[in-house]
């Protein structure tokens, strides 16, 4: 303890008092802090700050009136009036629908423009208040906690206003800060300017795009955006939402293009096209430009849940893993007979991928296009997958350019988010014929394989039947070693014996046709097919160890579920502390030279 030469004369004890009397002690302190009859009283100083209140309640005030205001819609506005007429939530429900209940924290609550109202020198009350036209903040998903913008498109129809552009840059640079996932609910330009902008200005400017610096890095981070179609998204604001790692857009309400109606029609003279007509569901979900198509608001808000209870926060991070309900040694019987003897039938390819995987997790993603492949995301033990198939019952699940496209981006969405890949491999081949060269099917087929061979997620096989061409080789053969197992249907090579054999005996048969006829030619080629179907009997391959093993279909799952769980348990994690290290080693050499360093 300090001595008596450190403590302030008044409160050292009286001369001949006691110490310890309370009574004397009290008085000295309150002698201390009370003025005494000759101090003067303080007097406010006089000026315009005198009828401020002393806790800034005035302030507070404004800010509540603001608020209220911007929370409250407005029946007689013009703009909601047509919100509502098109059968659409208002921004503001569209967020209550969205969010975990009580979960909105708002950022930039009181931006906009605001008419104010002077009672004095300094005083002044909002009179008048015209919100910016987006809503942006934090809130939870599932009890995730995300960030989120939302246009409103019932100002202004989501052109850019004084603080649109800056509030939605600022939620971009927070999610990379806090490395949380992303929310694009978009409906309008999505901070897009107008004609209105330059008399505004007084000037006209070279577009900026400041946004999609931040934007960029989210996705090569690994953190996810989450975008939703729910109105009439152009320019920039379609732009936003097809970035997204994952979109989706409302049948009822959504559509997508580069400009509108009426700029179309003066520079491609397309007269009387209504949205629908220039960029809906049928355009757009079907062509790739967005993944799925929801019935309604409410669809999109429960698709964009699902998806982000697969994925990581970020590329650092590990997937979140579920409890598991779904028996990991259940077996499945009715895949021993789902794939044909008959070469030439086709089985249903989605319901291997239900039956193997836990049970009600397969969500796929891209449904309506690219139709020869399957992508999407299921759960093994509660640990969550990709799932690549091909479609045996679309073009006989020969790759086109599409279906490659849709393949290559799936492969990129897992290897960001450090998702294991299993795929059930039913290839012919790439797809052949005027149509797939036409439609550059090897250009985009080339893609898949320098994709395949670029990520690093880890991939396990099921040959489940053909694997022939080079469509084949690149699924199966871009991993050192590989990991695969094959179902007794495993057909393989390099062309499929129907036409093959054409091919590889064209000579024997043209000869035995010109000088013992068409007979004679059918009965050597039966004899070459039989010949050649005993030799590519499976098993032989597994004798020369071409295939690793030949399992019954019907233990699928266990097999896949022990290669997952060992993924998860000693794979990943090295994985993401790797990332993390290439993190921190990209941000000391991008700052080692500043003086802070």
């Amino acid at each position: 303890m300090a001595g008596d030469e450190d403590i302030p004369s008044t409160f050292k004890p009286l001369p001949n008092s006691s110490s310890n009397s309370a009574k004397d002690r009290l008085a000295q302190v309150s002698g201390h802090i009370s003025p005494t009859p000759n101090t003067p009283k303080r007097r406010r100083r006089k000026g315009s700050e005198e009828d401020l209140p002393a806790d800034y309640s005035d302030i507070l005030g404004q800010i509540a009136t603001l608020r209220k205001i911007a929370a409250t819609p407005d029946p007689d506005n013009r703009g909601y009036v047509r919100q509502k007429q098109a059968g659409k939530l208002w921004v503001r429900e569209r967020v209550e629908q969205l969010l975990d209940p009580g979960s909105f924290q708002e950022v930039g609550s009181v931006s906009g423009t605001v008419t104010w109202k002077k009672l004095g020198p300094v005083k002044e009350e909002p009179v008048e208040y015209v919100p910016s036209n987006n809503v942006q903040g934090f809130g939870k998903l599932r009890g995730r906690k995300i960030v989120f913008t939302a246009d409103d498109f019932s100002i202004r129809a989501g052109h850019a206003d004084g603080a649109l552009m800056d509030k939605t840059v600022y939620m971009e640079k927070l999610s990379i800060a806090l490395q949380i996932p992303i929310i694009k609910l978009v409906d309008g330009s999505s901070g897009g300017g107008s004609v209105t902008t330059i008399r505004k200005t007084g000037f006209s400017y070279v577009p900026p795009l400041p946004s999609f610096t931040q934007v960029v890095q989210q996705l090569n981070m690994g953190i996810p955006n989450l975008g939703a179609v729910l109105g009439p998204a152009i320019g920039l604001g379609a732009a936003r939402v097809v970035a997204c790692h994952f979109s989706v857009m409302a049948a009822d309400i959504g559509s997508l293009f580069n400009a509108g109606p009426n700029v179309v029609k003066n520079a491609t003279f397309e007269e009387g096209l209504s949205f629908t007509d220039l960029g809906g569901p049928s355009m757009h979900c079907t062509n790739g430009t967005i993944d799925n198509l929801a019935p309604d608001e409410a669809g999109c808000f429960e698709q964009m849940r699902t998806v982000l209870s697969y994925l990581p926060d970020s590329g650092t991070k590990l997937p979140p893993v579920v409890e598991c309900t779904d028996p990991i040694n259940r077996t499945s019987e009715s895949l021993r007979s789902i794939v044909p003897r008959a070469r030439n039938r086709m089985y249903n390819p989605r319901k291997i991928i239900t039956e193997v995987v836990d049970a009600g997790s397969f969500f796929e993603i891209g449904a309506l296009w690219g139709t020869t492949a399957i992508v999407g995301l299921a759960r093994f033990g509660g640990r969550p997958v990709g799932i690549v198939s091909l479609n045996c019952e679309v073009n006989a699940g020969a790759l086109d350019a599409l279906g490659s496209q849709k393949v290559t981006r799936m492969l990129k969405f897992l290897d960001v988010f450090n998702i294991p890949l299993i795929q059930f491999v039913d290839v012919p081949g790439y797809a052949i014929g005027t149509v797939a060269e036409r439609t550059a099917t090897m250009r985009h087929g080339v893609t898949l394989a320098t994709t395949y061979y670029s990520t690093t997620m880890p991939i396990f096989s099921i040959l489940t039947r053909r694997v022939y061409g080079v469509a084949g080789g690149i699924m199966l053969d871009c991993r050192d070693p590989r990991m695969r197992v094959a179902w007794p249907s495993g057909m393989w090579g390099s062309l499929p014996l129907e036409g093959g054999i054409e091919v590889g005996h064209s000579f024997e048969l043209k000869e035995i046709e010109r000088k013992e006829g068409p007979e004679a030619r059918e009965k050597r080629y039966k004899e070459l097919e039989d010949d050649y179907r005993r030799l590519m009997n499976p098993v032989r391959t597994a004798n020369h160890f071409g295939v690793e093993e030949i399992i019954d279909p019907a233990v699928t799952r266990r097999v896949c579920v022990e290669w997952v769980s060992h993924v998860y348990e000693s794979l990943l994690p090295e994985r993401v502390m790797e990332r993390t290290c290439m993190q921190v080693s990209e941000w000391f050499n991008r700052f080692k030279d500043s003086p802070e360093i």
